[in-house]
């Protein structure tokens, strides 16, 4: 270990944080925390503050080149989805939009 860790940077935290503040004023998430670790940096989001986060956003430098630095875990371990981009990955967590459908 070189004794260093893992943190989003400043346009990387800029983007997890606007599209959190989207998310709590759907109604949808109230809480998270970050954690940077030797390996990974992590964005966890909550529902509820006593409750496991509904989804972590993880960032592994080290996977960049193989599946990209970016995923996306459900709360049951799942990666919802990998890739390169912040954007592209965070796309997955986007509400689906509901239409209404006349008579």
């Amino acid at each position: 270990m070189n004794g260093r860790t893992v943190f989003f940077e400043r346009p990387e935290l800029d983007r997890l944080l606007r599209f959190y503040g989207r998310m709590v004023a759907a109604g949808e998430w109230r809480d998270y925390a970050l954690d940077a670790l030797p390996d990974r940096a992590l964005f966890s989001v909550y529902r509820r503050t006593s409750e496991a986060p509904l989804f972590q956003i993880e960032k592994r430098p080290e996977e960049a080149r193989k599946n990209g630095a970016y995923s996306v875990r459900a709360v049951d371990g799942r990666i919802l989805r990998r890739g390169h981009e912040l954007e592209r990955v965070l796309a997955v967590l986007e509400p689906k939009r509901m239409r209404v459908v006349g008579d």
